[in-house]
């Protein structure tokens, strides 16, 4: 059996990106995970409105990164987006990213909720909102 691959998509470094030293300023590699967190959860709704129509949406709760390597100006790197589902409110999801070349420059591990728009409090049970709303869970979650 192999290991199933999580989400992942490219982006390339932009020079405004860059902080004072040449590098990726940090702020950016929270953006980059914000983006292939928008890009994974609109692959796995498949087209579905379910939660928009609910007035649902995940909400970012907190984040971390760990820096391991240093990402320069017109590098391209992957991005990976995995999440993992437990019993509570909050689920976690892990980002790694990766030069082309395979060098892990971050981790970022982002808790995350769904949230009724309307109540302003997180949902119960955000994975099998997820599963009712239509959305492929392998797609979300190497788990899966």
């Amino acid at each position: 059996m192999t290991e199933r691959e999580p989400f992942r998509m490219q982006i390339k470094v932009r020079l405004y990106e860059l902080d004072p030293l040449g590098h990726l300023n940090h702020a950016v590699y929270h953006s980059y995970a914000e983006v292939a967190r928008i890009e994974c959860m609109e692959q796995a709704s498949r087209g579905s409105t379910v939660l928009h129509d609910e007035r649902v949406s995940p909400v970012l709760l907190a984040s971390s990164i760990n820096y391991r390597r240093e990402i320069r100006m017109g590098e391209t790197v992957e991005v990976t987006c995995d999440a993992k589902f437990g019993t509570g409110k909050s689920f976690q999801i892990e980002h790694h990213i990766r030069k082309l070349d395979g060098t892990l420059s971050a981790e970022l591990t982002c808790t995350v909720g769904l949230m009724d728009l309307e109540r302003r409090k997180l949902v119960e049970d955000p994975r099998g909102r997820f599963e009712r709303a239509g959305y492929d869970m392998a797609v979300l979650s190497t788990a899966e």
